[in-house]
């Protein structure tokens, strides 16, 4: 279910083009740079930070958000309100292995050290956030990720996330919380009687498991199994044995993606050639889906469902306004559905700096106003904070397997009932 558009949104829909979506609330532009125009009064100009792994796997979603980030930014002509914005891409990798725990200290130090930094974006990694997090809080920096979805970095009491007692972060993306309900009304949906749930053993395999049975009820699931597999195991002949003395016709595999989860969804093929699987977020990519990439073989695939934070950019309401104007300034480009988040991301804290006025470059006035964010009319659909920092969307993207062997996007799903 979509959520409805706002006359604010409708209208901006109805223009295609870069300043159609400057009504829709923010503005931005790249690495260490600002604007054309001069500077606000009496020169003022104030700093945002990005922090995101620009290399490794998850490098091709980045680069899209920083790309959103600089059009933002380039929308609002380089400024917020009175001042110029500097905005400086800091990258949180080293090398190919992603992002770096070092490094992400080093940048959120950077920003924290700066007196003229008002609003970090960032992490996109959930981990990476947990060392960030800390050193922003007691500098009173804003922060604001794009693609965090770990429920604890704000579901969690003071202490190693916000040690001054008062929150500074907060997230554009629906929790794993959401996600669980999303996949558990997706089961439900595709009728489901029966279900297994099967947990990695890692943090956020397990993490979902028990979203998933905390929120069964509400979609009238029937969990018959519920365990931790070892995915370097050599083989799940016995639980696969198991699930069919059950008569489990669902199973939800919880955890990363890996070679053990794609043989477990083999050999529960093999016993049980007509139960389905679904997968949240880390699971959807081709390496579970697609034989080429070392996935399950193609008669599986038809059987599969698995959700993501993200959809399609059609399907955002500011969506195909925003692919319009992203395809103007970077012609040729396809960007993905992060970029979209990256862009929100920027325009939310331009306009939340504008609107302060001359006290937009403080960054106590930034955050309170964050914070009472309400019912903002954004590319992403209208939306709010609560008291702890997530958004109020809810809307999660469904995929199935397309004629490629990747996931594909379906539709969007909207749970009615989230923990």
């Amino acid at each position: 279910m979509r959520l409805a558009l706002s006359r604010a949104v409708a209208g901006c829909l109805a223009l295609l083009s870069a300043a159609a979506l400057s009504a829709c609330g923010g503005g931005g532009n790249s690495t260490s740079t600002g604007g054309t125009d001069a500077a606000g009064p009496a020169g003022k100009i104030i700093d945002v930070y990005s922090s995101l792994p620009m290399q490794g796997p998850a490098a091709a979603e980045t680069a899209s958000i920083v790309n959103g980030i600089r059009l933002a930014l380039a929308q609002s002509r380089g400024k917020a309100g009175p001042f110029k914005v500097q905005y400086t891409a800091l990258d949180d990798s080293v090398g190919s292995s992603g992002w770096d725990a070092n490094q992400t200290a080093t940048n959120a130090r950077k920003a924290a050290a700066d007196p003229r930094a008002v609003y970090y974006i960032g992490e996109f990694d959930d981990d990476a956030s947990e060392v960030s997090m800390p050193i922003l809080n007691e500098a009173g920096i804003p922060q604001v990720s794009p693609a965090n979805t770990y429920v604890a970095l704000t579901a969690s009491a003071p202490g190693n996330y916000w040690p001054t007692g008062t929150r500074t972060y907060v997230r554009i993306v629906p929790t794993d919380a959401v996600q669980a309900a999303a996949d558990l009304l997706a089961m439900h949906e595709a009728g489901c009687s029966k279900v297994a749930v099967a947990s990695d053993g890692e943090a956020y395999g397990t993490g979902l498991a028990k979203l998933i049975d905390l929120q069964k009820g509400y979609y009238g699931i029937d969990v018959v199994n519920d365990v931790g597999i070892d995915p370097s195991a050599r083989g799940f002949r016995s639980y696969a044995l198991s699930l069919r003395g059950l008569r489990a016709d669902c199973l939800f595999i919880a955890g990363l993606v890996s070679k053990g989860a794609v043989d477990l969804t083999k050999e529960v093929h093999a016993y049980l050639p007509t139960a389905k699987f679904f997968g949240p977020a880390d699971m959807c990519t081709s390496a579970w889906t697609n034989a080429k990439d070392g996935g399950v073989p193609p008669v599986v695939d038809p059987l599969i469902q698995c959700t993501q934070v993200t959809q399609s950019l059609s399907a955002y309401p500011g969506g195909k306004a925003f692919l319009a104007a992203y395809t103007a300034k970077y012609p040729g480009s396809n960007p993905g559905p992060y970029a979209i988040l990256g862009y929100e991301a920027m325009r939310l804290g331009l306009s939340t700096i504008a609107g302060l006025g001359a006290n937009g470059d403080s960054k106590s006035a930034v955050l309170s106003a964050l914070f009472a964010t309400f019912d903002r009319h954004s590319v992403l659909g209208t939306y709010s904070f609560n008291k702890v920092g997530d958004t109020t969307l809810k809307a999660i993207g469904l995929y199935k397997v397309g004629a490629s062997g990747d996931p594909t996007f379906v539709k969007t799903i909207t749970p009615a009932r989230v923990l």
